[in-house]
């Protein structure tokens, strides 16, 4: 899809079209301000859109809306209440008006974006705003049909209609400067490819288990690091031993499917402007599935653990598009890739493991698999010398039972940083809340004939996995671990994410990294 911006409605109206419904204009509409949101004096040539509006007494309420067809071809979408409006309410409603108009075939759209408060019309306000419209249309028009006989080997994400996407901007005190310009035409950018990350990500996490395989997660990173600027390492069974990184392997032996330990690293170009030289490393969950091990997952909780790589495929679709936004700053990719299998090779329960750093961990449940390839991958992390590590993952059901489906746990060691990226993840639209260590709870991980145990009680589940995990940091390391559990697959959908895989986590962690561009 193309996006631009535009001047001027009235030019728009006269050009020529060889068909009336190619196009149509979609106005965003407060709730009670149904018969004043036309406030430029430029678009008097829509003034029937009044008239229409009260004979159908139409409200504004959130993804209410009304196609009007004549004289103009138009499309009235609700809003709900301007005082709830924020950066994702802008991508809900691109997405929904964008869905609508494929479904009618429509190849150009052309948005009235209402009048908002002064302060999202700043330099940021405008690329932020801008990246909202290219990544509402982008994500919610998302699909994964590849294994659909009638679409006719349509490709996953592959988007047909619309093709070109112009935004107005309807504000009275506003003019669109040069500077402004460039920053909408900047956001437009880093939408689209911030939402080609995202959807990089759903398609990996959407491929069955019978398909994405540790080795070809590896297979897909070192098809990222050709001519990318992007160095790659593979580890197989044998280096991973070697390595002691047994804690990892210990979830990896039952399975026919051998675990493969994936690092990129992405390095500015030229010489550093970072005096600091700072580098970064993001560590994902890869489980390419999750049967919970001789701890065996319930038939029900089973059937979507082709998500349990979500972690990982974030960091693949970061590592991907990384190289277009000109970050200064050294970005390590980091997955530890396995199956979580029951075979007779199986870890059990009551077996201890010896983990990277030294630390010994007793194996109460083997359905705790995740934070076990964690603990090597964070050791492995902080061995390299980095200033900050970030993770993500499908780490607990707890954390959904927490905070619901939607919404993502943030715990760590720094409270700036976690701040940092929640405060980001407002701008996202990735849902994240903090959820506080506590002491109290670190009994509940020891072990009578080990250092650790990788479960604690029933209580805090999400919180003590996240404790268990900062054994494996280094207190010098800022570190934040981001429970996606919730949000990382959905099975009926929501807001501008269709059913499978969202990609979570990519597009906060883009958001974060690009405040570090050259």
């Amino acid at each position: 899809m193309n996006f631009k911006l535009i001047d001027s409605i009235g030019k728009v109206l006269k050009e020529k079209k060889a068909k009336k419904f190619d196009r149509i204009f979609v106005f965003g509409v407060f709730q009670n301000e149904e018969n004043s949101f036309l406030q430029n004096e430029n678009l008097k040539e829509f003034d029937f859109i009044y008239k229409r509006i009260k004979q159908l007494d139409f409200k504004a309420k959130k993804g209410k809306n009304i196609i009007i067809e004549s004289p103009v071809y138009s499309l009235i979408y609700g809003l709900d209440k301007k005082d709830k409006f924020d950066y994702d309410s802008l991508r809900n409603f691109i997405s929904g008006s964008s869905k609508i108009a494929r479904a009618n075939k429509i190849k150009d759209v052309i948005f009235i974006i209402p009048g908002l408060p002064k302060e999202y019309y700043t330099k940021n306000g405008i690329f932020y705003l801008s990246a909202s419209i290219a990544e509402g249309a982008e994500l919610g028009l998302y699909e994964f049909k590849k294994y659909i006989a009638k679409e006719k080997g349509k490709h996953a994400g592959k988007i047909i209609y619309p093709e070109i996407i112009s935004i107005y901007f309807n504000c009275k005190f506003l003019t669109i400067t040069k500077v402004l310009r460039n920053s909408a035409e900047e956001g437009f950018d880093f939408g689209k490819k911030n939402s080609l990350a995202a959807n990089f990500a759903r398609d990996i996490v959407n491929e069955p288990g019978n398909v994405v395989t540790p080795e070809y997660l590896a297979g897909v990173a070192k098809e990222i690091s050709a001519g990318r600027n992007i160095e790659c390492e593979i580890f197989n069974e044998k280096e991973i031993v070697k390595r002691g990184m047994n804690a990892f392997y210990g979830v990896a032996q039952g399975s026919k499917n051998p675990p493969r330990f994936i690092h990129l690293v992405y390095k500015p170009k030229g010489k550093s402007k970072n005096k600091k030289n700072k580098k970064i490393a993001i560590v994902g969950k890869g489980i390419t599935f999750d049967s919970g091990g001789l701890s065996l997952k319930p038939a029900d909780f089973m059937t979507t653990m082709k998500s349990d790589k979500s972690g990982a495929c974030a960091v693949l679709g970061i590592m991907k598009y990384i190289k277009d936004f000109d970050i200064n700053l050294e970005v390590h990719g980091i997955i530890a890739a396995c199956e979580n299998m029951p075979d007779g090779g199986a870890q059990r329960p009551d077996d201890v493991v010896k983990a990277l750093n030294g630390k010994t961990i007793e194996i109460e449940n083997t359905d705790a698999e995740g934070r076990l390839t964690l603990a090597d991958a964070l050791t492995f992390a902080s061995n390299l010398g980095v200033d900050e590590i970030i993770d993500l993952a499908t780490l607990t059901g707890a954390c959904v039972i927490a905070l619901g489906e939607y919404t993502s746990g943030v715990m760590g060691n720094d409270e700036d940083l976690i701040n940092n990226i929640i405060s980001v993840s407002r701008i996202s639209g990735e849902r994240m809340w903090e959820l506080p260590f506590d002491d109290n709870m670190k009994e509940k991980l020891l072990s009578p004939i080990a250092d650790l145990k990788n479960v604690g009680n029933r209580y805090g589940g999400a919180i003590t996995a996240g404790m268990f995990l900062e054994e494996f940091v280094p207190e010098k390391i800022k570190w934040c671990h981001i429970d996606i559990a919730g949000p990382a697959f959905t099975k009926s959908g929501f807001a501008y994410n269709p059913k499978g895989g969202t990609g979570v986590g990519t597009r906060t962690l883009l958001y974060y990294l690009i405040q570090h561009k050259i």
